[in-house]
């Protein structure tokens, strides 16, 4: 059984809108930090958005500031990205990931988590 599952990739065009989620399950993960990352084909990994345990702290890479929002629901063990004024270039495969520890300003990095999703394809047309 897969820790986190993402949900709610798919195709839009450019200034359309989409919103992933991320399901955990076999544990509860109000304690866990969340993140989200995407990788672009031949292209790194990297840090998209994170969230504290609590939800009282959302941090983003610049690229996406002001055109995403995440959010989580620990009743439910749900983390949600909202993404709004999709462009081409935030076409990649996204993945949720978690962490009991908070990395800080390390935020963005993959290895600083433990749990990750299989991913969620987003494709942006222009």
């Amino acid at each position: 059984q897969e820790p986190l599952v993402e949900s709610g990739g798919g195709s839009v065009q450019a200034g359309g809108s989409l919103r992933l989620s991320c399901a955990a399950s076999g544990y509860t993960y109000s304690s866990n930090c969340m993140a989200w990352f995407r990788q672009a084909p031949g292209k790194g990994r990297e840090g998209v958005a994170t969230i504290t345990a609590s939800g009282g702290s959302t941090f983003y890479d610049d690229s996406v500031k002001g055109r995403f929002a995440i959010s989580r629901d620990n009743a439910r063990n749900m983390v949600y990205l909202q993404m709004d004024s999709l462009k081409p270039e935030d076409t990649a495969m996204y993945y949720c990931a978690a962490d009991l520890r908070w990395a800080g300003s390390a935020w963005h990095q993959w290895s600083k988590y433990n749990y990750f999703g299989q991913g969620t394809q987003v494709t942006v047309s222009s």
